[in-house]
């Protein structure tokens, strides 16, 4: 018998809510916890299109990687902190469009382990995989990774909603630069990211709010700290835009999330 599932679920605590099943709640998934409802439902108050901010983030998600693996032939997939399994999940998308393709999701939140099965079904002619590792450590991600991924071959590394758990900007740079490092010219770089920007100042109080009952922490960042994550890489149109408008109408109402495609030259 594989000790994992086991492990993982010895780690998950019930009495604190946790990004994964807060967020799991504002999708309108069932993998949550009556603490977790209670913060998400507080936030939702504070910050009432909170909700909107979860659902433009996922369907971002599925406008990335159905045009990395259908118009530019990606097909190889970096998906840190992943997040509970839900509809449309990276290796869904992508495998519709290219059947050979490979995903390695990675997350460490024990929950998100529990429920790793329900991510590994991948295509006969492409390849799924889970790694339990640390966003902060991404040496270690790229360890793992490479029994999957072939690092030699253009990669996406998928960060969304991510780097505002790290709270550090040095840190959360340093990262983002080792990991694409780590991947060739043609690899791409898919960020999301809140802010306070676009519309999101009454989000200020609900992230004070989330910091001192949930975990992980988190923060927001401006237009110039996002950007900073960038460097040495080409944005593709239409530039950096709050996700609901990356690649949709421009009438799209605006959600205080940064979103953002990038090629390695």
């Amino acid at each position: 018998m594989d000790p994992r599932p086991q492990a993982a679920t010895a780690r998950i605590r019930s009495d604190v809510a946790h990004n994964a099943r807060v967020w799991n709640y504002w999708l309108g998934g069932k993998d949550n916890y009556p603490v977790d409802r209670a913060v998400g439902d507080r936030v939702t108050g504070m910050y009432p299109s909170i909700g909107e901010v979860a659902r433009a983030d996922r369907a971002f998600l599925g406008r990335a990687v159905r045009h990395l693996a259908g118009d530019v032939g990606v097909d190889q997939f970096l998906d840190i902190g992943t997040g509970l399994p839900t509809v449309n999940n990276t290796h869904e998308i992508a495998q519709h469009t290219a059947p050979h393709a490979r995903i390695v999701y990675v997350d460490n939140d024990p929950i998100v382990l529990a429920h790793a099965r329900a991510l590994l079904t991948s295509s006969l002619e492409g390849a799924t995989e889970y790694v339990d590792a640390d966003a902060h450590r991404p040496e270690q991600i790229l360890r793992a990774a490479e029994p999957t991924l072939d690092l030699g071959r253009p990669v996406a590394v998928m960060m969304l909603g991510i780097l505002n758990f790290v709270l550090d900007g040095d840190e959360a740079r340093s990262i983002v630069r080792t990991l694409m490092a780590a991947v060739p010219s043609g690899s791409h770089l898919v960020l999301t990211h809140p802010t306070l920007e676009l519309g999101g100042e009454g989000n200020e109080a609900a992230m004070r709010f989330w910091n001192e009952n949930a975990t992980p922490p988190i923060t927001a960042r401006s237009r110039e700290e996002f950007a900073s994550f960038l460097e040495g890489l080409e944005i593709l149109e239409p530039g950096i835009v709050s996700c609901s408008r990356w690649r949709t109408s421009p009438r799209e109402p605006e959600v205080a999330q940064f979103g953002v495609v990038a090629r390695k030259p």
